[in-house]
């Protein structure tokens, strides 16, 4: 019995521990779930960071790469500008150190010859043929024996003169200023009617009224400055070395007197030049050393337009697209050939549809070489587009070269049409890929850009692929900018670009400057150093086919075309 009450209170103390071990676990899973919670939580919070620094770290990381591109753009950029800067200035260097020049690409070699075959051509060239001089006049010049060698030296009986000679010749050149000596008869009546008794020849005609210098010193002025660009200053100083002292002053009042002269030959100059339905169009900088109300510095700008048989220059203080808008008539068709500068784009005419712009492919072709010097990395992808476009001038030479012949002249087309549109492929091919180069797509996109305008030679022979017509005019300006620096007044501006002008058509029309020059200040000068009546054939295109001929002639002579305004 007493054993029974034992088991029963074992049984009833483990019940007890059993129940407080059940409350315990009960309060440790609670602290477990607790802490799980808590723990849950803080993974929760923690995987919400990791995501933002993840998000964090893969901006970094495209931060860190548009910054790698903007350096490397930078470096390119860099390099740019020095290549500017210190680079080679003149296409006239070694092909090795042109500004255009790339190692490993050859522009010389075309697409269809090798460098082989241009190797022995140009070791086949010959030199220039020798000069004929016979046109010029002849000095004759007769050499003797001193006169202790005109005897024997053995017997010393004196030599006989020969009748014939040995002849040689020599090209001499003098330049030699002298004073016009001007007397004027005087005559005296000799008979007793009325009147006045004695009489006196007129005086000659003047250029300019109580000046000393001729018309011929001023023709020399404006040559010298205008024509070869050569600095006033340095002309004066090789005169007086010939014993011909000027002063500065003189000149420049000169000058400033001849300039209303030539504004009705450059007005007509500007009338005839917006007839042309072809043009090109360019600026450079011209300095123009007068304060202008509402501008800041002195630099100009210097525009050309190059028509059929013309050439204008224009000369105005902004580079705005209001200077080429005001060349053009109102209502005049006109295709024309320019960079891609944005005046032009800007002009209402070609909003209008008015003027046709087409787009310098040698402006285009500057913009891979500048990559492949910038990025040489990116030089590969810019020697293949450069073959691009070296084959489609190529395809161009040979389509002008067959316009005589119908069949073969369509052969051409086809190719120069093919090659243009597997360049255009090419690079929409290159512009979708996302991987491409910034460098590589700024290029490519401005190729897209003015696609049209670039491809307009294709359908109209009479459009280059380049105005590199257009800077060449413009090479003889630079130079002359160079040399003086500009203009230090406003007429001296206007006067450069009337003389730039005239000088730029007479070679269209392949007339001698001097010539033509020296005719029309002889006619200002029979006109009382005024503008002459009637200006009309002075102009190349007004000239018959005698005057033009006579024109042409390089030899310097005062067998000038009858001048109309001779009294």
């Amino acid at each position: 019995m007493d054993g029974l009450l034992l088991e029963d209170r074992r049984r009833a103390g483990d019940a007890d521990d059993l129940i407080e071990c059940v409350r315990e676990l009960r309060r440790e899973l609670t602290e477990l779930r607790d802490e799980v919670g808590v723990l849950r939580r803080e993974n929760l919070e923690l995987r919400q960071q990791v995501g933002y620094w993840k998000g964090m770290h893969a901006h970094a990381l495209e931060r860190i790469a548009v910054l790698e591109q903007q350096n490397e753009h930078l470096r390119g950029e860099n390099r740019r500008l020095q290549q500017q800067l210190f680079g080679a200035k003149s296409e006239k260097q070694s092909a090795s150190n042109r500004s255009n020049h790339i190692e490993g690409f050859d522009d010389n070699k075309g697409a269809d010859t090798n460098s082989s075959d241009t190797h022995s051509s140009k070791n086949k060239q010959r030199g220039p043929k020798r000069r004929d001089f016979s046109h010029l006049p002849a000095r004759e010049e007769i050499v003797e024996l001193p006169v202790g060698e005109r005897s024997c030296p053995t017997c010393h009986k004196p030599f006989a003169v020969m009748t014939d000679t040995e002849d040689s010749e020599q090209v001499e050149i003098e330049v030699k200023p002298h004073r016009r000596v001007i007397r004027r008869r005087r005559y005296r009546k000799t008979c007793t009617c009325a009147g006045c008794q004695t009489m006196t020849a007129a005086p000659p005609p003047k250029l300019i009224p109580k000046s000393v210098l001729g018309a011929s010193v001023w023709v020399e002025i404006l040559l010298a400055k205008y024509f070869n660009h050569q600095p006033i200053e340095r002309l004066l100083a090789s005169w007086k070395l010939l014993d011909l002292d000027l002063a500065d002053s003189t000149v420049n009042a000169g000058l400033e007197r001849l300039q209303p002269l030539f504004t009705p030959i450059y007005t007509a100059l500007q009338e005839r030049n917006r007839l042309s339905s072809y043009q090109q169009a360019d600026e450079t900088r011209w300095l123009v050393f007068v304060e202008t109300e509402g501008k800041q510095g002195h630099r100009w700008w210097l525009w050309v337009f190059n028509g059929d048989d013309t050439v204008v220059y224009v000369l105005d203080p902004f580079r705005s697209h209001d200077v080429p808008q005001g060349h053009f008539t109102a209502g005049v068709s006109v295709v024309l050939m320019v960079d891609r500068l944005a005046s032009y784009k800007a002009m209402a005419p070609v909003k209008a549809g008015l003027i046709v712009l087409a787009f310098c492919w040698a402006h285009v072709r500057r913009d891979f070489i500048a990559v492949a010097k910038s990025f040489p990395e990116l030089k590969p992808w810019a020697i293949d587009w450069l073959k691009r476009i070296r084959e489609a001038y190529r395809c161009n030479r040979e389509r002008l070269r067959r316009q005589a012949d119908p069949s073969r002249l369509a052969t051409a087309t086809l190719q120069l049409r093919d090659a243009m549109d597997a360049m255009k492929a090419t690079s929409v091919e290159q512009l979708a890929d996302p991987e491409l180069r910034q460098p590589c797509r700024k290029v490519l996109c401005s190729l897209q850009e003015h696609w049209t305008g670039l491809t307009r030679f294709v359908d109209d022979v009479r459009i280059p692929m380049d105005n590199n017509a257009s800077e060449r005019s413009l090479r003889g300006a630079a130079l002359g900018r160079k040399n003086y620096y500009g203009s230090q007044a406003i007429w001296s501006g206007q006067l450069a670009v009337m003389l730039f002008s005239i000088f730029a058509t007479l070679s269209k029309w392949n007339i001698n400057p001097r010539r033509w020059l020296r005719w029309y200040l002889d006619a200002c000068a029979a006109a009382g150093g005024q503008i002459p009546d009637d200006t009309s054939p002075y102009l190349p295109w007004n000239m018959n086919e005698e005057q033009r001929q006579t024109m042409t002639q390089p030899t310097p002579s005062r067998d000038f075309p009858e001048n109309p305004n001779s009294s």
